[in-house]
């Protein structure tokens, strides 16, 4: 006869697990990601109408008139009273689980944490969290898990994986040098699959931050030269500044980024990393910050627009053809939108004009950038059409500016 095996299942907190120490060979959990979802409250739906049809079963499940919400693990502002004591409680409190969780496993135990969260301040409170719970990380996997069409992905830079952590229950050395720690994380960075698989934009920075974790858990304390212990928002800061030194040139094909100006590295890294999305100031500040841009001196010029707490990345179709026209400096980008425009409006003549005068007509960096750009684009996407059809006849241009050069010159 085969043997049957009835699961028990327990209500209890994830802070205090009715289990005695040492009893589990595996735990497998998947925490709130921080301010994504207030989970009680989206409950309160189903919980009334449970409440009614089966509520007298299991009257310990059913007693409050709502889903009690007060020790839910999640940072909410207007709960907590404000961004910092909420991002506060939701590190303390996740830090008592991940403590309960390191109990509760036997030693040498295996736990699979599986998280995401397209911030940060996110990471940084999951990190802290984490690494302060005794859990030594070994290993981390992005999978896609979120659906591509689903409402959140429209128009946003909304994540299509999740890193499933992997740690265990043993040993960590006591210190890490940060410099050496660095070096390890660069080292797997620029040497991972990832990006042969396809991964990309903000899935890369997430997983690449998987790798990090492996690194820096494996010690209790991780310092500085200086006596300065490294926390996670350390750490963060180097491994963006490393995926947008290796993103750079990969989407470049390890060519001419020494060329390029800050800000049309910055604007490549924008649509590899968030496309044509919107996004949150303090997301944007920070992918700025790690190609040597600062955004509080760059909005509302030229292509990056602030929007209250948001900021976005124009493309051509955006801009009016005037207004780069009368700007007293152009970066790159704003020349590729200008002839771009002359070219959706089939002036050609123009747009030789432009090209010439720039200098950029026959600067292959300038066709690199804009084919760079078309790459990290969906099909769909307006900006990727003008760039395909512009870039389909630049063999002809590039001829047809030399020739004016040329019949210019023997003119003088």
């Amino acid at each position: 006869m085969k043997k049957i095996i009835i699961p028990t299942v327990l209500q209890a907190s994830a802070t205090e697990l009715p289990y005695p120490d040492n009893y589990f060979d595996a735990v497998f959990t998947d925490p709130p990601y921080y301010d994504n979802i207030n989970y009680a409250e989206l409950s309160d739906f189903f919980y009334v109408w449970l409440k009614r049809s089966i509520g007298d079963l299991y009257p310990e499940l059913f007693s409050t008139p709502l889903v009690p919400k007060s020790k839910e693990i999640v940072a909410n502002p207007v709960r907590h009273g404000g961004e910092a004591k909420a991002k506060e409680f939701f590190e303390t409190m996740l830090k008592r689980a991940f403590q309960e969780i390191y109990r509760v496993l036997k030693p040498n135990g295996i736990a699979v944490i599986v998280y995401t969260h397209k911030s940060t301040s996110g990471w940084e409170t999951m990190i802290n969290s984490l690494l302060d719970s005794g859990l030594v990380p070994t290993a981390s996997w992005p999978i896609d898990t979120e659906m591509k069409t689903r409402l959140l992905a429209k128009d946003s830079a909304a994540l299509a994986s999740s890193i499933y952590i992997v740690c265990r229950k043993m040993e960590r050395e006591d210190i890490g040098w940060f410099s050496d720690v660095k070096k390890e994380i660069r080292e797997r960075i620029f040497n991972n699959l990832l990006w042969e698989e396809g991964i990309a934009g903000p899935d890369f920075f997430i997983a690449c931050i998987g790798s990090a974790i492996e690194v820096f858990g494996r010690y209790k304390k991780v310092m500085d030269y200086e006596g300065n212990v490294i926390r996670a928002d350390k750490l963060l800061e180097f491994v963006r500044e490393v995926v947008t030194e290796y993103a750079i040139k990969q989407i470049l094909h390890n060519g001419i980024a020494g060329e390029l100006s800050a800000l049309t590295k910055f604007y490549i890294l924008w649509r590899w990393s968030f496309r044509e999305a919107k996004v949150e100031f303090d997301e944007a500040r920070k992918l700025a910050q790690s190609i040597g841009v600062h955004l509080e001196r760059v909005w509302n010029r030229s292509f990056i627009k602030r929007d209250r707490n948001y900021i976005k990345v124009l493309g051509p179709q955006d801009r009016r053809l005037e207004d780069i026209e009368n700007m007293r400096e152009k970066d790159l980008i704003d020349v590729l939108h200008q002839v771009l425009l002359h070219w959706s409006k089939g002036r050609r003549d123009e747009m030789k004009r432009v090209l010439k005068e720039t200098g950029y007509g026959e600067n292959d960096a300038f066709y690199r950038v804009a084919q760079a750009v078309s790459e990290t684009l969906p099909n769909d996407s307006k900006e990727k059409k003008l760039l395909d059809g512009f870039l389909s006849g630049k063999d002809r241009l590039i001829l047809e500016i030399k020739d004016i050069k040329d019949k210019q010159g023997r003119l003088l």
